[in-house]
């Protein structure tokens, strides 16, 4: 039935498929980035936690019966360590920007959202679309003269912490002007969460900015927390608000009760250890730096490649030395690049490595 759009896909070098990468190879692909995903002794941990219950899954959604004690748990302290006055656990990142999208943005509104926004903050804002404005990637100008131009009851911005693709982080200048028009700002910060700060909790941390009741935070658990699913942080208003009139929230299923209790054990863990994370995370930006002369903001490096054909080619070499490294292909980016995860889990002499092979065969 779609044959054709199938045989287009590889003619393009756009064919994707589900792959069983061995676990033998040193993986610098994926957004586990600080290892925890083989953490046996953390993975125990949550599993004692849940046992302590007689209810071991969600049984309804959140607003039926299937909120649990450990959902509980891990808002309550998700909040209290990141400034915020509630959080909420949600089921993915995914459903958590459309929620947000969707139920944020009412008649008389208008949502600011930066270009490179996450795919679910586009689809989420495809179902408000005649109140959604974009600006230009990390332009705080682009982003004032539209807010002048776009005003609203409510005015909402909506940006990443650290950009997945690039890398990049979103400029101080966009906070500060949020502060300025006393926008809501939605802040994603599946990338940054775990990666930034002194204490690895973030953008805002990295800023040093202070919390207040326009703020909302949101993650996922799937990357840096070594789990699955994803939170949503915020006022106690807005958090209410979301809970009466967020479709995902309201018709889902609650979360995993068991990755949230994982998320919760290694969020702990993450916090107990940061210093030790931050020295290792601080040493792998070094290396790239020194090494390639490139400024790493993240754990994300972007390695721009001439055509589809050569990326793919290149992560074949790589696997054929044993590494993993993303390939990275249209139309998740413009141009097509190797996608490098410094986890710090790997040494850094692996590391190196695999830049050196790239960085040979790549677009200069």
């Amino acid at each position: 039935m779609y044959e054709n759009e199938i045989k287009a896909l590889k003619k393009a070098g756009r064919f994707r498929e589900r792959k069983l990468f061995s676990d033998d190879l040193v993986d610098l692909a994926s957004n586990d980035y600080l290892g925890l995903s083989h953490n046996k002794k953390l993975f125990k941990k949550a599993v004692k936690l849940v046992t302590k219950y007689d209810t071991l899954s969600s049984k309804a959604s959140l607003l039926v019966n299937g909120y649990h004690p450990i959902h509980k748990d891990f808002e309550e302290t998700m909040a209290k360590q990141n400034g915020f006055e509630e959080g909420l656990v949600v089921g993915s990142g995914y459903l958590a920007n459309l929620a947000l999208m969707d139920a944020l943005v009412r008649k008389g509104d208008m949502l600011f959202m930066d270009e490179e926004y996450h795919a679910s903050g586009v689809m989420g804002a495809a179902l408000v679309k005649e109140r959604v404005v974009i600006f230009k990637h990390n332009d705080a100008q682009d982003l004032a003269e539209k807010l002048a131009a776009y005003p609203g009851k409510r005015q909402i911005i909506a940006v990443e912490g650290v950009y997945s693709m690039g890398g990049d982080l979103c400029v101080k200048d966009i906070f500060t002007l949020a502060e300025e028009k006393e926008a809501i700002m939605i802040v994603d910060e599946a990338h940054s969460a775990g990666v930034l700060g002194e204490n690895l909790l973030g953008i805002f941390e990295h800023y040093d900015i202070a919390i207040n009741n326009r703020h909302i935070k949101m993650g996922t658990l799937g990357k840096a927390y070594g789990s699955y699913g994803a939170y949503i942080l915020a006022s106690s208003h807005i958090v209410s608000f979301l809970v009466n009139r967020a479709k995902p929230i309201i018709y889902s299923t609650a979360p995993s009760v068991f990755d949230t209790a994982l998320a919760l054990v290694n969020m702990k863990h993450i916090r107990k250890k940061a210093k030790t994370y931050r020295e290792k995370i601080n040493a792998r930006q070094a290396l790239v730096e020194s090494s390639f002369g490139l400024v790493c903001a993240s754990l994300i490096v972007p390695l721009e490649m001439p055509n589809n054909t050569a990326t793919q080619e290149m992560q074949a070499a790589l696997i054929a030395k044993g590494i993993l490294v993303g390939a990275i292909r249209q139309p998740t980016v413009e141009k097509p690049i190797m996608r490098l995860i410094l986890n710090v889990s790997v040494s850094l002499t692996k590391i190196q490595e695999a830049l050196a092979l790239i960085d040979h065969n790549r677009v200069k």
